[in-house]
């Protein structure tokens, strides 16, 4: 056999990036963490989408109907489904890290940032597809539920569909955030105990603080940057607009990341 005979499938960079985006999308969906943490986020968004329209919008005054935000009352799930995508975040890398694996994924890799270039875009593009499609349904389930004619928001009307569809784009951020904590931490445990403290404690210790303070640091701070997105009207006049607001979170995941692409390659495995 001549042993000099060209191989059938050159390589390349792409066809090398690619089989790493398999493997790393294979490894998702076959953890059991990966189903239970999407699943969490689904009925989160949608069931308290039902139980907000069905138990809470009929006891609202009219004067409350008419000065709340329908669609940002409609992502009431949010706060459960955020964990849940951030958790899920964290564990994609720290999980590996936790159990040893890793060390195979490297030795299959030796170019980290190209696993975690991976482990990013696979992670990106299954939160945003889970994150919109559950805003999505949480708006339609809302919107047939609610008692009355009152608060109906057509996605034709001012910033309702950037805000529904901004719901799944902040939760796509948030998973990014978790998994630049867990490649920072790498430890499951620490990693989630810092991207719930980044995420919940700041807002609480802001409102120690006299009120010029609470004013200029307050719309910078993390959940409330990203959750002007999901507001379709009556917003805070201090507060930063929609996509600026969610600039400034991208920021918090960019950084997280940042620091991981930079640790990955002077750490051992």
């Amino acid at each position: 056999m001549d042993t000099t005979a060209p191989l059938d499938t050159a390589y390349s960079p792409l066809t090398a990036l690619a089989n790493v985006l398999r493997s790393e999308y294979c490894k998702l969906r076959t953890v059991r963490s990966t189903s239970w943490a999407l699943l969490t986020a689904v009925v989160a968004n949608v069931g308290v989408a039902a139980l907000l329209a069905i138990f809470v919008t009929g006891r609202l005054t009219p004067h409350q109907k008419a000065t709340i935000d329908s669609v940002r009352l409609t992502m009431g799930g949010l706060h459960i489904s955020q964990v849940a995508i951030g958790v899920l975040g964290v564990l994609i890398i720290s999980g590996e890290y936790s159990t040893g694996t890793i060390r195979a994924t490297l030795a299959a890799v030796p170019r980290r940032r190209v696993v975690l270039a991976a482990k990013t875009a696979v992670l990106a593009a299954v939160s945003l597809a889970t994150g919109i499609a559950s805003s999505f349904g949480a708006y339609f389930i809302f919107q047939a539920l609610r008692s009355g004619a009152s608060m109906s928001a057509a996605l034709s009307d001012p910033g309702v569909l950037r805000a529904v569809t901004g719901a799944g784009l902040y939760l796509a951020v948030i998973g990014l955030f978790g998994l630049g904590l867990g490649a920072v931490i790498r430890a499951p445990a620490g990693a989630i105990a810092a991207l719930l403290g980044i995420m919940f404690i700041p807002p609480l210790l802001s409102d120690l603080l006299p009120h010029s303070w609470q004013t200029t640091i307050s719309p910078y701070l993390p959940l409330n940057a990203g959750g002007q997105i999901y507001i379709a009207s009556h917003f805070d006049s201090n507060s930063l607009t929609p996509w600026t607001g969610l600039g400034v979170f991208c920021l918090y995941a960019a950084a997280a990341l940042g620091t991981g692409i930079i640790l990955i390659t002077r750490r051992d495995a």
